[in-house]
């Protein structure tokens, strides 16, 4: 079965932030992201692999495995 798309609200919800913080990351920290129309759309997968990364690490702190 294909993942379901998330509206923003939903990956809100999912990673515990404000809808704020989702559009202040798509434009600022590269949040993987698919723009349908007006909408923006997210896979569950990319976005915690993302996280994971460390890209959503405030600016100045260091990411996992960094030195």
């Amino acid at each position: 079965m294909a993942e379901p798309w998330l509206s923003a609200k939903e990956i809100a919800a999912h990673l515990g932030i404000t809808k704020d913080t989702v559009y202040d990351w798509i434009a600022g920290k590269a949040m993987p992201a698919h723009r349908v129309g007006r909408l923006w759309k997210f896979q569950t997968s990319e976005v915690d692999e993302w996280v994971r990364s460390g890209e959503a690490a405030p600016e100045g702190e260091q990411k996992c495995g960094d030195s």
